[in-house]
């Protein structure tokens, strides 16, 4: 398996992006308590003016406190209709607890006592949190500055209104919209179009339209854009709740919220609604994105990710501490390597910004896919849990229960491992550099299938590993040893440490010897060799097989399954032995042992060929050459399933030695037939020494071993035969 998630933590960069709305409403706060003053205003100026003065003061009181002063520099009321004007206002607003410090002035207003309306005439300012002291006109009163002008308020609603621009500005930022009304019964003020907020840092919001309300104490903007230089963020509408302390709560986008970045990596998030909460400070607390939550970045590594909801939680500046994902979680990257991630949910810890642990919940899935290529590698399991490097990089990955793995490509078998759990390590590119699962292994390749306690993967070389008692089964093959190793990519196999092979499924082959009947064949060796087709399998180290009664024992043996063939060799003081039977001339099976450097034998012939200082030794016989030609009966014809392979006849070649208990025979070709007991011995020439009877020589010597006889043949007659009985 091939895990790269190097870029996975772009996926969250949509919470830089939502701190970007909250900044722009935090703004906006400031902007909507100054709105709501001015709606106030009208009702701070419904007082009757019935004579003209200089100095004109005006204020009101409550329980001792002064709730408002008005001050004007002259005040003219008109006869006809009892009109009033007043010249060069201004209002200090103080409030009820004598909390609050604002002032509202201007030039001109006049007020209309039939019908009501109090308007100002030329522009209004007003100065919200002025300091003490500090004049209307200081440019550093401390105060939020509003500007406006058109002002109507009618004393029979209750209802004010502008169709002017409406301004203002504080250090951090300024803004302005076109039209304004406030209901003063329903505490409703209402901004009625082109609401713009300018940041100090270069960002903008635009809404189209706006309301703000005391109970609940509320703003709302609708068809909200926010634009700066990193990126924009849009919504259909943003709701600004705030405590009792005037301070932000909490911030609602709703109805399509998006986000960009721009940059080397542009990215972008989306959503139906995001909800921001802020801690008494202004500062952010949490974030919770619903509703087709989803995130996609550009650049060299682009990414996706979505999810039905995800909660985001800040700590010290604004620096996000743990995202939350959840409800049909994917994650997908785009790259060198392809990378998918899908759970139910997905949490992340974060440390500095940067993130430092994750973890995945129900029926987790990572899949990974190398560019250009169709193979892919799927990893599933209850759990996923990530750790991640210093440079925000996964540095290691666990799955835990259930742990499975699927590695796919086409024209390829299938491979499946499943465990307890699994662990990967990634280097320091974020590609794979290590995968091992752990508890109850079981893998599948194709029809072969493995069990162990322990499995490591190298994806450098597609070697598995596998320790803790691993079995290997493949068509009707089974072994087991201490440690097995499976080349993925070449088909190799290499088994080490008390090696043991069972062939099963061994069909009977008909006229064969050695291996010919349906019992299991076993191998026995300290290691193990093979190709990706493992019937066909080196073994070395003590190597031993047999099948029922027949045996080879042999340093190295390399054995064919399908064709029933072994080659065995050896080297130094061990070397290759087999076990045989012959009848001796009463009839009984006796035991034929053969030892040699090199045997080579394939059933379907009956013909065992050693080579290399070949022994043969019978009950009462010991041969030795340089080769010897075993054939063997076929199996059946004599002997049972129990019993070894029946010697039917024995060629041996080059500096061949008998060894009777009386006499000595040598020659350099031998032809022994068992059915017989006949020895033809030639080549040498060849000769026999026997204590009783002195040396015997000739073109060709042939003796019985069940009665003795001698047969002496010359090249001159071919009828000169010497008859020499040995009694035995």
């Amino acid at each position: 398996m091939a895990l790269n998630a190097r870029r996975l933590r772009r996926w969250f960069a949509f919470g830089a992006i939502a701190v970007l709305v909250i900044v722009a409403a935090l703004y906006l706060y400031g902007r909507i308590r100054l709105l709501r003053s001015v709606g106030e205003l009208p009702g701070k100026l419904g007082v009757e003016v019935q004579q003209s003065s200089e100095g004109f003061t005006l204020s009101k009181s409550e329980g001792g406190r002064t709730l408002f002063t008005v001050k004007a520099s002259k005040a003219v009321q008109f006869k006809q209709g009892g009109r009033a004007q007043l010249h060069e206002v201004s209002i200090e607003v103080f409030g009820r607890e004598a909390n609050r410090r604002d002032r509202i002035y201007g030039s001109d207003f006049s007020y209309e006592p039939q019908t009501g309306d109090i308007a100002a005439q030329g522009e209004v300012h007003i100065d919200i949190g002025f300091k003490q002291g500090a004049g209307p006109q200081d440019a550093d009163n401390g105060s939020i500055h509003f500007q406006t002008s058109g002002v109507v308020f009618n004393q029979k609603t209750g209802f004010a209104a502008t169709k002017q621009r409406i301004e203002f500005s504080i250090p951090q930022a300024s803004g302005w919209a076109v039209g304004a009304t406030y209901d003063t019964r329903k505490a409703l003020l209402t901004l009625e179009s082109s609401v713009h907020v300018r940041l100090a840092q270069g960002a903008e919001i635009v809404a189209q339209h706006g309301t703000i309300t005391r109970d609940p104490r509320q703003a709302v903007l609708s068809v909200v854009h926010v634009e700066q230089p990193s990126g924009t963020a849009d919504t259909d509408k943003l709701t600004i709740a705030m405590r009792e302390d005037n301070t932000v709560d909490r911030i609602l986008a709703a109805g399509d919220f998006r986000a960009t970045s721009r940059g080397s990596a542009p990215a972008a998030v989306r959503s139906s609604q995001a909800e921001f909460f802020l801690a008494n400070h202004d500062a952010l607390r949490s974030a919770v994105l619903t509703g087709s939550v989803s995130f996609e970045q550009g650049g060299q590594a682009p990414l996706r990710a979505a999810a039905k909801r995800a909660v985001l939680d800040f700590g010290a500046r604004n620096l996000i501490e743990k995202i939350k994902a959840s409800g049909d979680v994917k994650v997908a990257q785009t790259g060198d390597q392809q990378a998918e991630l899908a759970a139910d949910w997905l949490d992340i810890n974060f440390r500095s910004g940067k993130p430092q642990r994750a973890q995945t919940g129900g029926a987790a899935q990572i899949a990974l896919r190398a560019k250009g290529t169709q193979a892919e590698t799927v990893a599933t399991a209850r759990q996923f849990e990530m750790r991640f490097d210093p440079r925000g990089r996964i540095a290691s990955l666990q799955g835990a229960p259930d742990a499975r793995v699927v590695s796919r490509a086409p024209g390829q078998a299938e491979h499946t491992s499943s465990s307890r759990q699994l662990d990967a390590t990634f280097n320091n590119a974020g590609e794979l550099a290590t995968l091992v699962q752990q508890g109850e292994v079981s893998y599948r390749d194709g029809q072969m299938t493995a069990t162990a306690e322990k499995a490591t993967f190298n994806p450098q070389n597609e070697t598995l590993t596998l320790t803790g008692s691993p079995r290997v089964v493949q068509s009707g093959l089974v072994l087991a040893a201490e440690i097995m190793r499976l080349n993925r990519r070449s088909g190799e196999a290499a088994a080490e440490g008390e090696v043991k092979t069972t062939y099963n499924e061994v069909r009977p082959q008909p006229g064969g010897a050695m291996l010919a009947t349906a019992d299991p064949i076993h191998v026995t060796a300290e290691r193990m060799t093979a190709n990706r087709n493992v019937a066909v399998a080196r073994y070395s180290g003590g190597a031993r097989l047999w099948q029922g009664a027949n045996i080879v024992e042999a340093p190295v043996i390399e054995f064919d399954r399908d064709r029933r063939s072994i080659v065995a060799s050896s080297s130094g003081a061990r070397r290759v032995l087999t076990v045989f039977v012959q009848d001796n001339r009463t009839g009984r099976a006796t035991p034929v042992t053969v030892t040699a450097t090199r045997l080579s034998y394939e059933d379907s012939e009956r013909r065992a060929q050693f080579e290399g200082g070949v022994i043969l030794k019978g009950a009462d016989v010991s041969i030795t050459t340089d080769r010897a030609d075993v054939r063997l009966q076929p199996r059946g014809q004599k002997s049972g399933a129990a019993t070894a392979s029946q010697v039917e006849e024995i060629t041996a070649v080059g500096r061949v030695a008998i060894e009777q208990p009386s006499r000595k025979a040598t020659g350099e070709r031998l032809i022994y037939t068992t059915y017989d007991g006949r020895f033809v011995l030639t080549g040498g020439p060849p000769s026999i020494f026997d204590a009783e009877h002195g040396r015997i020589s000739g073109d060709s010597l042939t003796f019985y071993s069940r009665d003795g006889r001698v047969l002496v043949g010359s090249r001159d007659s071919s009828r000169t035969v010497t008859h020499t009985r040995v009694d035995r």
